[in-house]
């Protein structure tokens, strides 16, 4: 089980436990202002806050919502929403937020480009990435709050025979981000609202 620690996000506007392991990415290079990253010291997984313009109509409801985590989804991948998959979509709870704040969390696998060429090598070769994204629907922020949580599984360092989500079966990786996941959901408080209107 990972250790957390409570970590400060937007200059203290949001708050959230994330691993202790993970570090802050804008101490390394440039991250845009709506934007925080933590990387895995220890591995190659990444948990990336976005704070973004809401997308769609008015009011909350399954297919407006829905519509909207597609839309943050394709967003996201980009040019390579064909290689992506969704496992599974569920509306999530927030410990810390109003009931009545709608969020939605989806599981998803995205195939790399094919890397076969002369110069790649084989040990670094990314067999796919899952991604783990919720999304909380701010309507009266008119904001959306992205969680991406990035797994790349690259050859040789993870457990093929423990991975076949068409079974059930996560693998220690996809594990260890759904815990980081809820982890967020019991702990991510808002602590500053009028960040929403500054981004």
């Amino acid at each position: 089980m990972a250790n957390f620690k409570s970590t400060p996000l937007f200059g203290g506007a949001l708050i959230a436990d994330l691993p202790a392991n993970f570090a802050d990415v804008s101490n390394i290079r440039q991250v845009p202002d709506n934007q925080e990253v933590y990387i895995d010291k220890d591995g190659f997984t990444s948990i990336i806050f976005d704070i973004t313009e809401r997308v769609g109509g008015p009011g909350s409801s399954p297919e407006i919502d829905g519509q909207a985590l597609t839309t943050h989804l394709e967003d996201l991948v980009g040019d390579d929403v064909d290689r992506v998959k969704v496992w599974n979509t569920t509306p999530t709870q927030f410990s810390r937020l109003e009931d009545d704040i709608p969020a939605y969390t989806l599981i998803a696998t995205s195939a790399p480009h094919d890397q076969r060429s002369e110069s790649s090598n084989a040990a670094a070769t990314t067999d796919f990435t899952a991604i783990i994204l919720t999304l909380v629907r701010l309507e009266r922020e008119r904001t959306d709050l992205l969680i991406t949580i990035n797994v790349p599984h690259i050859r040789g360092e993870y457990d093929e025979e423990d991975v076949d989500l068409q079974l059930g079966r996560q693998g220690k990786l996809i594990g260890d981000a759904v815990d980081y996941a809820a982890k967020i959901w019991e702990t991510f408080k808002v602590k500053d609202w009028t960040l929403f209107n500054e981004v």
